[in-house]
Formats: structure tokens, C-alpha cells, sequence
């Protein structure tokens, strides 16, 4: 009987801790705290279907909008630090030739203090990586720079056509 009941609290630990292991981790907070934060500074926003804020800012001189997100997570990088990513796309690789213009790309990002261009799958993005304790003006401010720059290069890619 004694084996039995050692045996059956054994799985009752490993029941409650796989059941831990399934509750939602603190990126849900997280999530929150993003939210509070563009809330605080008065910026309108979606939240899609992954969990990213998504931002439009319109360009009245140029009657231009851009799309900007900032991940409904945060990353973990060394030492315990974590960043948020704030992104917006500025081009299609194959629409765009981007492979002609990698090298400027390159070249752009040397010059930057904070961001750079990336890909992901077909679309390239101006990425900006800022402290997740980042506070409501500062997370707004690098959102809007994302904003500007992205369709800046945009126009560069594109000319004309407005497609983020």
C-alpha cells in the first residue's frame, strides 16, 4: 500500500508540474505592459493576430502611410537583458530588386545609432532594438522614427507606390 501511495504522489507532482509548464508565461504581462504604455502616451494601435502592436502613421506632406510594429514580446539577450523590437517593412525582395540594392542596405546600416535592415521571408524591415524598460515617450519616439526612416527607404525601393 505504501508503494502505491509514493507511487500515486509521484504522479501527482509531475500532473502539477506539467500543468505548470502550460500556465502562461509572464510575456502576457508583458504584452500588458506594452499596451499601458502606448496607452499612456496617446498612440492609437492594433494588436494582430500574433500578439504584435501594430501602428499606422500617415505622412500628410507625402499623403504616404507607414506601418510599424512593436513585438507583443520580448526578447532575451545577454545577461538577463531584454529588448523589444520595434519593426516596419520597407520593401519585397523579388518586387523590389533588393539583391541590386544590398549593398547600399549595408552601407545604411553603418550609419545608423540604432536600427538596421533586415529580412524576413520576402519582405525587408528596418528593425530597431530597444530596452524593454523603455518608457512610454521612448517607445513612442523609436516607433516614429521606424516610421519615418522605413518610408523614406521605401520610396527609395519603390518610387511611387505606397505599399506599407
Amino acid at each position: 500500500m505504501k508503494l502505491f501511495l509514493d507511487t500515486a504522489a509521484r504522479y501527482s507532482l509531475a500532473t502539477c508540474c506539467a500543468l505548470g509548464l502550460m500556465a502562461p508565461l509572464p510575456t502576457q504581462a508583458e504584452d500588458n505592459s506594452v499596451k499601458r504604455r502606448l496607452d499612456s502616451a496617446g498612440q492609437k494601435y492594433e494588436v494582430d493576430k500574433d500578439g504584435d502592436f501594430k501602428i499606422t502613421y500617415t505622412f500628410s506632406e507625402d499623403k504616404r502611410s507607414q506601418i510599424v510594429f512593436v513585438s507583443g514580446a520580448p526578447y532575451d539577450v545577454a545577461g538577463g537583458m531584454q529588448v523589444r523590437n520595434i519593426f516596419a517593412p520597407v520593401a519585397k525582395v523579388k518586387d523590389d530588386n533588393v539583391a541590386g540594392k544590398a549593398l547600399s542596405l549595408l552601407q545604411d546600416n553603418n550609419g545608423y545609432k540604432i536600427g538596421a535592415y533586415e529580412v524576413e521571408g520576402e519582405i525587408v524591415l528596418l528593425s530597431i532594438k530597444i530596452p524593454d524598460n523603455a518608457t512610454p515617450q521612448q517607445l513612442v519616439k523609436a516607433a516614429q522614427l521606424a516610421a519615418s526612416v522605413a518610408d523614406e527607404k521605401e520610396k527609395a525601393f519603390s518610387g511611387t507606390r505606397d505599399t506599407f
